[in-house]
């Protein structure tokens, strides 16, 4: 703890002390500014967003939506909207967040929308209508293309498909009365959700499966003096395209000029997608499923989607890391978690996986032998607290307590010095509660000392839980580190940028029951306030 902090003219810290020490730097051109005993904290990093996802309001609020009802009310409303023929299409409201835990039927979303074809998507599932299950080519007779991970759900006593699409491109052939964002709105809306992540004392944040494309409009805002946080971009692989299309994609990365360091903005590594997800019943385990209504599972032997083989995995850990850049996969389930870090190993004594700063995003269900291995190896986790405060009532349910004892183990994983950073996956609106997922980093804290899940009456496993002082390191230390940027942000230390947060309690004193509505008043970035509460 320290009473005062000295900045530079560079936006760097030049001191960290006492209030005589800092003040004792000071001449006639410095800044007194007294924050009257308030807490001063780094910055707060996200390590896993989707800025280019936060489009999907630019021209229509879409309402929370908590019932099949509220579901079936927001589709009615976008068919008076739309021609007859007209697409309708509604994404990443997940069923595990629904008070019915159900998808939306295909005969229920027919009722609705009887002349035009419907596709809910959650993350990469989908359930879809008569009328777009016919313009796509789903029926009784369709066959999945050899070597795609995908899966069409059929109703076992009659063979039609169910409306249900795991891990399949829906290519429903309609056309769409939806608008398109312009470049300009696409630039006013990313700045719109840059200004509210400093509303929320963020100042770094991870776009994971970004392109090069959103790469060219964040130097069009940092060189418009516009881009108030840091980035860090991973941008996604086509992983099972055919191998020359995939080393491309890969070397044009590798060879672009932003990978050279850079604390503002910086390209870090690459993406892909190694399983389905936990939110749609698509996550890659070690054990079935089980049955289950919600999740639309009638294949007892059913574990999952595994959406890239282990062949192909290995190429593209050996290529990615072979260049320093840092690989991570979305890697839900414990078999996909643990693919990868078995890969990892293979990859290890040819290119270091630990300078790399490779990962495993999201990590939502952990053995502790991968635990251990990922220790051994320096593999780094990017995980999203606030999927348990979400979703860990429904994952309760249906796994049971025994199963979920794996589920985010932050323990096991700090205990072992597993390096942890935390994040979001902030997927789609603006508003740090009512996003899909929450941005607000208070609340991912929160979630991770108490491990409470919505309408769960008790802990998610409690002794998975961390202290205060972990939790906050998750998003600054743990999150520096992940993302490369750990000799410039992280911490107030003398030498580093002065990326600062003014808060109105202080995270580790204040109630816990407080600790998730923690008010930001007042952000800098290297110095300078990109965010004052009025």
């Amino acid at each position: 703890m320290a009473e005062a902090v000295a900045i530079n003219a560079d936006g760097r810290i030049q001191a960290v002390g006492s209030n005589d020490e800092t003040l004792a730097l000071k001449d006639d051109k410095t800044q007194v500014v007294d924050l009257e005993g308030m807490t001063l904290l780094p910055g707060l990093m996200d390590s896993h967003v989707h800025p280019a996802a936060a489009m999907v309001e630019f021209d229509h609020e879409i309402p929370t939506m908590e019932t099949i009802a509220d579901v079936l009310a927001y589709i009615a409303e976008r068919v008076k909207l739309s021609k007859p023929g007209e697409l309708i299409s509604l994404r990443q409201v997940f069923i595990t967040r629904l008070e019915e835990k159900r998808y939306p039927t295909r005969a229920e979303l027919d009722k609705v929308a009887p002349e035009n074809p419907v596709v809910f998507s959650t993350g990469p599932d989908s359930m879809l209508n008569s009328l777009a299950l016919k313009l796509g080519g789903y029926d009784r007779n369709f066959k999945v293309k050899e070597g795609s991970a995908g899966i069409m759900e059929v109703d076992p006593a009659t063979g039609e498909p169910t409306g249900l699409l795991r891990s399949l491109s829906s290519n429903v052939k309609a056309g769409s009365s939806k608008k398109s964002p312009t470049d300009e709105d696409t630039y006013k809306r990313t700045v719109e959700l840059f200004r509210d992540y400093n509303s929320v004392g963020l100042t770094t944040v991870a776009d994971r499966d970004s392109s090069l494309k959103m790469v060219e409009l964040y130097e069009k805002m940092l060189a418009k003096g516009e881009l108030s946080v840091r980035l860090r971009v991973s941008p996604g692989i086509p992983s099972m395209s055919l191998w020359p299309a995939c080393e491309k994609a890969i070397e044009e990365v590798v060879q672009h000029p932003r990978t050279k360091p850079d604390a503002m903005l910086q390209i870090i590594g690459t993406k892909v997608y190694l399983d389905g997800g936990m939110l749609t019943g698509s996550s890659w385990m070690l054990e079935p499923w089980g049955l289950s209504e919600a999740y639309g599972i009638s294949d007892p032997q059913y574990r999952g989607v595994q959406k890239i083989t282990e062949e192909r995995l290995e190429q593209l850990v050996e290529k990615v890391t072979a260049s320093g850049l840092q690989f991570t996969a979305h890697s839900v389930g414990d078999a996909a978690v643990k693919l990868l870090i078995d890969t990892y190993e293979k990859v290890n004594p040819k290119h270091s996986i630990r300078a790399a700063r490779s990962s495993v995003t999201h990590c939502n269900f952990m053995r502790p032998e991968s635990i251990s291995q990922a220790a051994k190896l320096g593999v780094c986790i990017d995980m999203q607290p606030i999927w348990l405060n979400m979703d860990g009532r429904t994952l309760t349910q249906h796994f049971g307590e025994a199963r979920m004892v794996s589920f985010q183990p932050l323990r096991a994983c700090f205990d072992q010095k597993v390096m942890v950073g935390g994040g979001s996956d902030h997927m789609q609106k603006i508003g740090s509660f009512r996003s899909v997922n929450p941005y607000n980093p208070w609340l991912g804290m929160w979630t991770a000392i108490t491990r409470q899940a919505r309408k769960l009456d008790k802990p998610v496993h409690l002794e998975n839980a961390l202290t205060r002082e972990e939790a906050l390191r998750l998003y600054t230390t743990n999150n520096a580190y992940l993302l490369k940027n750990e000799q410039h942000t992280g911490s107030i230390e003398a030498g580093k940028l002065a990326d600062l947060i003014l808060t109105d309690r202080d995270p580790l004193t204040c109630p816990i029951g407080d600790l998730v509505e923690t008010k930001v008043l007042k952000t800098w970035l290297g110095g300078k306030v990109v965010f004052e509460r009025k």
